[in-house]
């Protein structure tokens, strides 16, 4: 079969027909991926069986493969061997009943990937190894079309604003910052509204894990302001819910997407292999579109 590609009847999302990749893949092949990744914000590979190795080399074609947010070795990257590029999200456990994985349980608030770094990863790939019976599906939402949705007066309000990003890797919720302080917690100042560098378009750069405050407004305001954003990034007309089947490659623009995964049966295994591709600064739009 040549390759093909299959729009999703969904906001976002186009399936790729045609491919095994873990065959070497044409230079052709290779434009051909790019630019479907960047028209449809996110791609589905289905009956895929890749090594780590394979998963980097697929990843490799989109940009510099990223290292984890965390500096430290984990314990699924000593089980299993990775240099640091590979998080396994599991819920695996070992013979005490810890968790051998990342993000092991349970629902996911919507987020971009790694938006508390001062430059954060472009693209983020995960490959479904286990999957449980029902849920634990990925939801996409397109932060092109949030961005349109929202309200002229307040994109006006917005649109030369920054908010802070900010995550503490203990909790599974947003930080609060009036318990808690930064000292400690990986965060960065980000515009609102981002330029995207390659398609030119003006995405909606918020999300409700890790969004915690927009500059220059007080609390009360920032919070009702960052709720409406939210509602209109999560709104079902922006969103794409992906059903895993083993097998499957998702991969996805963390700087025209949020993302957040629904609940699953505990009792059951879920075992993804996730690597991310380096990014660079986030671009303010500087204009009203």
């Amino acid at each position: 079969m040549s390759l093909e590609i299959r729009k999703i009847d969904a906001p976002l999302g186009a399936e790729v027909i045609g491919i095994n990749l873990c065959n070497p893949i044409s230079e052709d092949d290779k434009k051909t991926l790019y630019q479907a990744w960047l028209d449809n914000i996110c791609l589905v590979f289905r009956n895929q069986n890749l090594t780590k190795d394979e998963q980097i080399n697929v990843a490799s074609i989109f940009g510099k493969v990223g290292e984890r947010a965390t500096p430290k070795k984990r314990r699924n990257e000593d089980k299993h061997g990775y240099d640091g590029t590979i998080m396994m999200v599991s819920n695996d456990r070992d013979k005490a009943g810890n968790y051998t994985g990342s993000l092991p349980d349970g629902e996911m608030w919507w987020h971009h990937d790694m938006s508390y770094r001062p430059e954060p990863h472009k693209a983020t790939f995960l490959h479904g190894l286990e999957i449980p019976s029902h849920g634990g599906e990925t939801q996409l939402s397109n932060m092109y079309l949030a961005y349109e949705q929202i309200p002229s007066k307040l994109k006006t309000k917005i649109i030369n604003k920054k908010v802070l990003q900010a995550y503490d890797f203990a909790l599974r919720g947003r930080v609060n910052l009036s318990e808690k302080g930064l000292e400690n917690i990986q965060h960065q100042w980000q515009p609102i509204c981002i330029l995207h560098p390659e398609t030119k378009r003006t995405a909606l750069y918020v999300s409700r894990l890790i969004s915690a405050s927009i500059e220059g407004l007080e609390p009360t305001e920032s919070f009702e302001i960052l709720e409406q954003l939210y509602e209109i990034s999560e709104n079902r007309s922006v969103v794409y819910e992906h059903s895993w089947q083993k097998g499957d490659l998702l991969m996805w623009d963390n700087r025209c997407s949020i993302h957040a995964r629904k609940t699953f049966p505990s009792e059951q295994r879920r075992v993804l292999r996730r690597c991310t591709v380096e990014g660079g600064p986030m671009i303010s739009a500087d204009a009203v579109a």
